[in-house]
């Protein structure tokens, strides 16, 4: 398929919806800028945009009272005053805005005709995607630090993971984790977008805007993909290296009641991990070329809408004090 200027990635066509896929589009004078974006998201009749937006929007409300419970239950029980529900408070309020990156708008388009976003908008939630994704990895990061603290070093544990390091942990988190796609977001906006603007996923993405882009940016896309690896990786190997350091203690431990109960401590966290990384790598690392739209909007859906669903369930259930805990913020609401 011929573009604007140039021959479209054969890897980009799969963002095409199938009627845009035979069309060709030059570069004239009459070619105007584009100005907002069509998110196609989930096609389907009327009746399965209406289940569609049911389904998601009591996930979404699950989403957000789930997480935001912990954050409650974290602020107002004094027991839970420690570094590891800090970081875990913290990360609730994280997954909130998170999966709101995405499911507004994702309900918007399902009850609207024209499934718009604006040019602007769609940059934004570009950036506070990446960006909290970012913020995500590295607070896991630092979660299976407090984790390895708390088990391989449990004497040395309160003078090192003090209320203060928890805070400044916490706070380079955020500062990074926003930092890290600016500059490639500030790039990729100052593309020429001429046309076409239709997007085959239900949020703006790098691989989809840059399928849109008039001109190639081999560059832009090398070094957002370079990033993105870097960081998936390198946080990954840090947890990895983490929890081999934490099973050898644990295996070194006497009683089996004593493995059990290290085990089912950091059994939550490990399978946020998985859940979390698992779908990254199938993102940003692996090899996509292959894949089609839809694949690639399942492994983004469980990324950004399933995994925040389902921390507070695998928190919660696995965690006696926070179990605990939540049972007396909701006696008090």
């Amino acid at each position: 398929m011929a573009t604007h200027s140039s021959q479209v990635s054969e890897k980009y066509v799969k963002y095409f919806p199938p009627w845009e896929r035979s069309l060709e589009f030059t570069n004239n004078s009459e070619t105007s800028t584009v100005t907002e974006f069509v998110l196609l998201g989930f096609p389907g009749c009327q009746e399965m945009q209406s289940f569609l937006f049911s389904l998601f929007f009591m996930i979404y409300v699950f989403t957000i009272i789930g997480n935001g419970t912990i954050v409650c239950a974290v602020r107002l029980d004094k027991r839970l005053h420690t570094p590891m529900y800090i970081l875990l408070g913290n990360f609730a309020f994280l997954e909130i805005w998170y999966v709101t990156s995405t499911v507004p708008n994702m309900l918007v388009n399902f009850l609207s005709e024209t499934k718009t976003i604006s040019f602007v908008g769609c940059f934004f939630q570009f950036y506070f995607f990446a960006s909290l994704g970012t913020t995500e990895a590295y607070f896991l990061c630092i979660m299976a630090y407090d984790w390895y603290l708390a088990i391989c070093r449990p004497l040395h544990y309160p003078t090192i993971m003090t209320p203060q390091l928890c805070y400044i942990l916490m706070s380079f988190c955020w500062v990074f984790g926003f930092l890290s796609y600016s500059v490639s977001t500030a790039q990729l906006s100052q593309l020429p977008f001429c046309g076409p603007n239709i997007i085959n996923h239900f949020l703006c993405d790098m691989d989809p805007l840059m399928a849109l882009s008039c001109a190639p940016a081999p560059i832009t896309e090398i070094i957002f993909y370079i990033l993105s690896s870097l960081i998936i990786i390198l946080t990954l190997l840090y947890i990895c290296g983490s929890y081999m350091l934490l099973l050898i203690a644990v295996l070194k431990i006497p009683s089996a009641a004593g493995q059990q109960k290290a085990f089912s401590t950091c059994g939550s966290h490990l399978t946020v991990v998985c859940l979390f990384f698992g779908a990254l790598l199938a993102m940003y690392v692996s090899p996509t070329t292959d894949n089609p739209a839809a694949i690639q909007k399942i492994i983004t859906l469980f990324c950004s809408v399933v995994t925040p669903f389902l921390n507070p369930l695998i928190y919660s259930l696995r965690n006696k004090e926070m179990k605990a805990a939540l049972k007396k913020v909701l006696r008090i609401e």
